[in-house]
C-alpha cells in the first residue's frame, strides 16, 4: 500500500483542506502517515500571510527530502497560488496546485512519479462562486474538528494577500454543512469550530446568514460544543453575540480581529471599523458575561505607525477587556497595496513593539486565567498527555491540565481551577455525579443535585 503525508502551515481553514485532501487519498488505498515517517507522497499545504510562512515552506521541502529522497512533492494552498514558479524553483517539488484545484491533486499527479522539471497547475480565481465543503475530522485523534463554512473575502484590506490567494467571499451551502456537521458527530467529536477566511460574511451571497446557520448547527446531535473561529468586528451584532451567549452549546470565546488600536492606522490598513467600534463590541460581551473570553489579532510596525500611534494601539488595549493577543510584525507581501506606502518602519523597532505587545498580552491572558482560581469549569480533555497531566479546553478557550490519563480524552470534566502557571491553569476533577455547573451569563455556578 503507497504511502502519503501532509503538512500543513496556516489557519484551521487550511487544516480543514488538508483533511479532506487526505480523506481523498484513504478512498485511493493510501495510507496516511505522519509526516516525519517516509512517505511515496508527501503534501504541503502553505499559507502566505506572513514571510515567515513562505520561508518555512523552502525549510520543510529541505526536510522533506532528508526524510524521504524519492517522495514526490505536492505543494498547494495560498502560496502556491501567488508564488507558483518560485515554488516550481525549489529542488524535489514536483507539482504545483492553486487554490481552485487544490480538490483535484489525484487528477493530476497520477500516477505520482518525479519528473525533471515540476508541473504547475495554477488558474485564475476571479471566477470562484462557490465554496467546497471541507472539515478535519479524521478517525481517532483530536477531540475538536474544524469545519469550513467560508471562503474567500471581498474586503480590500491594505496588507492581506488573501483575497488575492483564495478569490472573493464565498459561502458553503447550508445543506452542505449540517451533512458535515453529522458527518462529524458520527465520528465521535465533541466540539465543532466554524472556520472560514471572513466567516461572519457566511450567507451573504446565497440568501442566508452567519445566524441563520447557527440555529440549524445547534441541533446537531452528539455535538457538545460549538465554537467560532474569528469574527470581523463589523460583522459581530449585537443580535448574534446575544443568540452565541444564551446557547448552552455554543462556546463563550469570541477571536475579534483588532489589528489597531490607532484609528489612523485603521483607516490606513482599509479596515471597516473604528476603535470605538470595536470598543462598543468587546464591552457588549462583557457585560453580558463577564466570564467571556474575547482574543484579539494586532499587527505592528504597520508603514506611518510612529511611536505615538503605537503607544495609541498599546493604552487602547491595555484599557480593554480582552482575554489574550495574536501578535504579528508587519511583513510586505506582493501586490498589496502597503508595499507602496511609505514611512515604513525599520525591522528592528518591529520587533521590538512586537516583544512589547507580546508581553501585554501575556499578562492579559494570566490576569483572564486567575480570575478564575477556585472557580470549577467544564473542560473537553484532548490527547496530549505529559508527565501523567492531560489537558483541555474550556467552553472560554482556557487550557486547562490535570492529573490524567487517556481514558480522559474525548470526555467533558468539571475541574476546580488551583493555579495558573505559563499560561496554564493546573486543576482538579469534582465529584461529577453530584453537580451540575453553569459558567455562562456572568457567573460561575455549582449546583447540588
Amino acid at each position: 500500500m503507497k504511502k502519503v503525508s501532509f503538512y500543513t502551515l496556516g489557519c484551521k481553514l487550511n487544516f480543514a483542506e488538508t483533511s479532506t485532501i487526505g480523506r481523498q487519498f484513504l478512498e485511493h488505498g493510501y495510507s496516511v502517515v505522519d509526516f516525519d515517517q517516509s512517505a511515496d507522497v508527501i503534501v504541503l499545504n502553505t499559507c502566505s500571510v506572513t514571510e515567515q510562512a513562505e520561508r518555512e515552506c523552502r525549510q520543510i521541502v529541505r526536510r522533506i527530502l532528508r526524510n524521504s529522497p524519492d517522495a514526490f512533492i505536492v505543494v498547494t494552498g495560498c502560496y502556491a497560488q501567488l508564488q507558483p514558479e518560485a515554488i516550481a524553483s525549489i529542488r524535489g517539488v514536483d507539482l504545483v496546485v492553486g487554490t481552485k484545484d487544490k480538490f483535484d491533486l489525484l487528477k493530476f499527479a497520477q500516477p505520482f512519479k518525479k519528473k525533471p522539471l515540476p508541473d504547475i497547475f495554477v488558474s485564475c480565481i476571479d471566477d470562484l462562486h462557490s465554496a467546497l465543503p471541507a472539515n478535519s475530522a479524521d478517525v481517532g485523534g483530536r477531540t475538536r474538528a474544524f469545519l469550513k463554512i467560508q471562503d474567500g473575502c471581498d474586503y480590500p484590506c491594505a496588507f492581506c494577500t488573501i483575497p488575492l490567494a483564495r478569490g472573493g467571499s464565498r459561502s458553503v451551502s447550508l445543506n452542505d454543512i449540517i451533512t458535515q456537521a453529522r458527518e462529524i458527530a458520527s465520528r465521535g467529536y465533541k466540539e465543532i469550530v466554524l472556520t472560514g477566511v471572513n466567516v461572519g460574511d457566511y450567507g451573504r451571497k446565497i440568501n442566508s446568514s452567519l445566524l441563520e446557520l447557527l440555529r440549524n448547527i445547534k441541533y446537531i446531535d452528539g455535538i457538545e460544543r460549538i465554537r467560532i473561529s474569528s469574527i470581523e468586528p463589523n460583522l459581530l451584532s449585537y443580535e448574534l453575540v446575544d443568540f452565541i451567549l444564551n446557547s448552552d452549546k455554543f462556546c463563550n470565546h469570541f477571536h475579534i480581529p483588532l489589528q489597531s488600536g490607532s484609528d489612523n492606522l485603521l483607516r490606513k490598513m482599509r479596515r471597516r471599523y473604528s476603535t470605538n467600534n470595536y470598543r462598543d463590541i468587546v464591552e457588549y460581551i462583557k457585560n453580558n458575561d463577564r466570564n467571556a473570553s474575547i482574543g484579539a489579532d494586532v499587527i505592528v510596525g504597520f508603514p506611518g505607525e510612529t511611536d505615538e500611534l503605537f503607544n495609541e494601539t498599546y493604552d487602547f488595549i491595555s484599557d480593554l477587556p480582552v482575554s489574550y493577543l495574536h501578535v504579528f510584525t508587519y511583513s510586505e507581501r506582493p501586490k498589496t497595496s502597503a508595499v507602496k506606502f511609505q514611512n515604513k518602519i525599520p525591522l528592528n523597532i518591529r520587533h521590538k513593539r512586537n516583544e512589547v505587545l507580546r508581553r501585554l498580552g501575556v499578562k492579559k491572558r494570566h490576569d483572564f486565567y486567575s480570575s478564575f482560581i477556585d472557580n470549577i469549569l467544564p473542560v473537553l480533555f484532548e490527547g496530549n498527555v505529559h508527565d501523567g497531566r492531560i489537558a483541555g479546553l474550556t467552553p472560554n478557550y482556557i487550557r486547562v491540565e490535570v492529573d490524567g490519563n487517556t481514558s480522559l480524552v474525548n470526555s467533558i470534566h468539571n475541574i476546580k481551577i488551583k493555579n495558573v502557571q505559563d499560561n496554564i491553569c493546573f486543576g482538579e476533577r469534582i465529584n461529577q455525579s453530584s453537580h451540575l455547573l453553569k459558567i455562562k451569563n456572568s457567573k460561575v455556578e455549582l449546583i447540588n443535585n
